[in-house]
């Protein structure tokens, strides 16, 4: 499952203003690492996403984006409202699709805090960690949208408890799922502390 969701504005100086979404996967698929996790990404995120991923599948007819609008207003509700559902049917279409989800780059967007320039590093082994470190650092507290009173929380151990409140989508986790920061099994994808400094 994914949601999109949550849109803020930001003010990056006098002129230039955007907005991002919050994402939300929650996923029993054995293809992601997590099984829960949150980030925010803007529009032209989105769009090098799409552009990446039909690069590597030039086979496959990729969803469209909801179109670019010249005259797209932030304050428009009803615009920013139909761009977030948009790009939600855009992911969820992008999740059936068997030969995406060994993207890395989809990994990354939907699971770590890296902007584009670091996701495209880290595909190419040009960072000093790897696509599971970026991912296992990644730490977002949110409140999933079917469980309002708890909260899930995007760390290394969020898979331990991921079905709480969301149904039994998600089996008993097995014992590397488990694990807790005490040197656990999943501590080994955990980045250094040099690696973390890199990541920021």
């Amino acid at each position: 499952i994914v949601w999109v969701r949550d849109p803020q504005v930001h003010k990056e100086d006098f002129w230039h203003t955007y907005i991002d979404y919050e994402i939300c996967l929650h996923t029993n698929s054995m293809c992601f690492r997590k099984k829960t996790s949150c980030v925010r990404r803007r529009y032209s995120e989105f769009v090098w996403l799409r552009q990446r991923l039909q690069d590597n599948a030039l086979l496959i007819q990729l969803p469209k984006l909801p179109p670019a609008n010249p005259f797209f207003s932030l304050n428009n509700p009803y615009q920013v409202t139909q761009r977030m559902q948009g790009l939600q049917k855009f992911l969820e279409i992008v999740l059936q699709m068997p030969l995406l989800l060994s993207d890395s780059r989809l990994h990354l967007f939907l699971q770590s805090q890296l902007n584009i320039a670091k996701m495209e590093a880290c595909v190419q082994g040009q960072t000093r960690y790897t696509v599971a470190q970026a991912i296992q650092r990644c730490v977002y507290e949110t409140r999933f949208p079917a469980e309002e009173e708890s909260k899930s929380y995007c760390d290394s151990d969020c898979e331990s408890t991921a079905s709480s409140g969301l149904g039994s989508s998600v089996g008993p986790a097995t014992p590397i799922e488990m694990s807790t920061q005490n040197g656990s099994p999943a501590q080994q994808f955990l980045a250094t502390p040099t690696q973390q400094d890199q990541l920021s």
